[in-house]
């Protein structure tokens, strides 16, 4: 086999200016146009075969071995965030507003490195590569790239992704099997009431009063409906209504996720969303209010196949020569590889970036967020030695 870490270190520098650069040039979801074309010319430029749009913005590429064999794919997520950028680096986005601050810069950087070296080797491949750059990952693209047939022609019998993750400390890798990411349920929700006059409130019928009573009225689900030791998060990350001090608003509208990770998911999930309901009606009613509730499916739980896992650790071996770094991961995050984990055997692995000093401890999704660069060429190595012991061996 090749020297896979030679290759990668030797391309680091491509590696680093190509996460640059797609870090000052962020898209968000189902709008990465210019994204897009940059990463089929790359794939194009490394021989890649049957390059193709998929859903819009997505893209998909063949890398072929000699002989026949499985055929395995690599995901990478391409969009970015509505997120003003306060990082302060000399290639911050140049798109006002917008920000890559999940990593998914990274990821797409990574994923053509590991491309490239890959397309050096192909005759020492017993398979097929299938590379995925999935559009809106943010707002669940996957389940779309699926209808579009991406795991057909060929047929996909494994899948690897990977996510730099700001949470685990530069050096130390995520990996469990079994379930490991959260059920993620969207909601918007308005309450109803009548506007009135603040000198006057028994005329009106406060909405702004039932929003907060129904926020408040919610958390009870986690501690009291549902057994405590499985994870369930209500979280609102909106709420909207009212336009004057003096005017008691008619409306307030609301938004948020609901995250648990229960065993049977499937049988579960309508049971959470119908004490969710049950709540808020009874919270409505009891304050002469009504409600609109809509319910916007997101990502099921992404489970990690035990099989896929070994091979991981396998891998993370051949890179630290040990796997003392590989920590348990679990979380109530949502990501929308769940969908491809659902469909065949597939893993994602947690890459940690956390590194104080360099300042790439930030959380996801805020305006600080940044990356240990130095584990992106760990990130290739990963990737490739996925590929090479699924598929040749």
């Amino acid at each position: 086999m090749f020297d896979v870490k030679k290759e990668a270190s030797e391309l680091e520098n491509e590696l680093i200016s190509l996460r640059r650069s797609f870090h000052e040039n962020p898209e968000l979801g189902y709008n990465e146009f210019e994204t897009s074309i940059k990463i089929r010319d790359y794939l194009s430029r490394i021989g890649a075969e049957d390059i193709k749009t998929v859903t819009k913005t997505g893209v998909s590429a063949l890398i072929k071995g000699k002989e026949n064999g499985k055929t395995v794919m690599l995901r990478s997520d391409m969009d970015a965030l509505p997120v003003e950028e306060k990082t302060g680096l000399p290639f911050t986005s140049k798109n006002k507003g917008v920000m890559h601050a999940c990593g998914h810069d990274g990821h797409m950087a990574i994923q053509l490195i590991a491309a490239k070296i890959l397309s050096y080797h192909r005759d020492e491949l017993k398979g097929t590569v299938k590379l995925v750059f999935q559009p809106n990952e943010e707002e669940a693209g996957a389940l779309n790239m699926i209808n579009e047939g991406v795991l057909e022609n060929p047929k996909v019998d494994g899948a690897f992704a990977l996510h730099l993750w700001s949470p685990i400390k530069t050096g130390h890798i995520g990996l469990s099997d079994g379930p490991i990411l959260g059920t993620t349920e969207e909601f918007e929700l308005e309450i109803v009431g009548k506007a009135g006059h603040t000198s006057a409130p028994h005329l009106g019928r406060d909405a702004l009063l039932g929003a907060c009573s129904v926020v408040q009225a919610v958390q009870s689900l986690g501690t009291r409906e549902f057994n405590p030791l499985q994870p369930i998060a209500i979280m609102f990350g909106f709420i909207n209504g009212g336009t004057a001090r003096n005017i008691i608003t008619d409306k307030v509208k609301l938004g948020g996720t609901i995250r648990f990770l229960f065993p049977d998911e499937e049988k579960n999930k309508p049971v959470v969303l119908a004490a969710f309901e049950r709540v808020i009606k009874g919270t409505c009613l009891s304050l002469g209010l009504d409600y609109k509730l809509k319910f916007i499916p997101s990502n099921p739980s992404l489970v990690n196949d035990p099989k896929m896992v070994a091979i991981v650790k396998k891998s993370v071996e051949e890179i630290y020569t040990n796997t003392e770094n590989i920590e348990d991961f679990r979380s109530l995050a949502g990501e929308d590889f769940a969908e491809f984990s659902h469909r065949v055997p597939s893993v994602m692995t947690w890459v940690g970036i956390a590194d104080k000093e360099k300042k790439t401890d930030f959380p996801h999704h805020c305006a600080q967020f940044d990356i240990d660069e130095s584990m992106l060429k760990i990130g290739v190595e990963l990737q490739i030695l996925n590929v090479l012991n699924f598929l040749n061996y």
